[in-house]
């Protein structure tokens, strides 16, 4: 009796096995048909090698995040991409411009005692463009991004200090931008 019950148990076991191994099999070859292995193709356009940069506009009430932003996305093209940044318009492949919309604070958390905001928080936005020379496509256009970051006056921080690590982050975000799409 034990051996028939172990025998219908393993049985049963063997059936349920078989049945989740069925039906997770087109869930492991979900998508694989466009799969061609692993590349190491560069993840930015490759008929472009220059960019200029363009100043970017400032239509906030905040004087100088366009100079810093336009200073860490020149910066980061330089470090992060296969593009050489070029200082004369005419000799570039591409031109990347854009304007800040705008540039806040926000107070993040308060002294219990005073109500003195201890930590705050600086968030820039902004809408950029990115122009091929060569063809006239916009390979960005239009696109609006924001990137923010925290600072403390308590550290002797002020808002400049918060919008240039934000105008990095913002930076940042503008070449991940500049990458083909999977």
């Amino acid at each position: 009796m034990e051996r028939e019950y172990h025998k219908q148990t393993r049985k049963t076991a063997s059936v349920i096995f078989l049945g989740l191994f069925v039906a997770a099999l087109p869930a492991v070859f979900c998508g694989c048909s466009k799969m061609s292995g692993y590349s190491n193709e560069s993840l930015f356009p490759a008929d472009v090698s220059s960019v200029y940069v363009e100043m970017f506009d400032n239509k906030s009430f905040r004087r100088g995040v366009e100079y810093e932003l336009t200073d860490a996305l020149a910066k980061r093209i330089e470090a992060e991409t296969p593009y050489k940044i070029v200082s004369n318009r005419d000799r570039a492949d591409t031109i990347i411009s854009g304007h800040i919309v705008s540039a806040r604070e926000s107070r993040l958390s308060y002294e219990r005692q005073t109500g003195r905001a201890m930590e705050k928080e600086a968030e820039l936005r902004a809408v950029v463009n990115w122009k091929n020379l060569k063809t006239g496509e916009l390979l960005i256009d239009n696109k609006s991004v924001s990137a923010s970051a925290s600072y403390s006056e308590w550290q002797s921080q002020g808002f400049r200090y918060g919008s240039t690590l934000a105008a990095n982050n913002l930076a940042q975000k503008i070449v991940e931008m500049m990458e083909k799409e999977w």
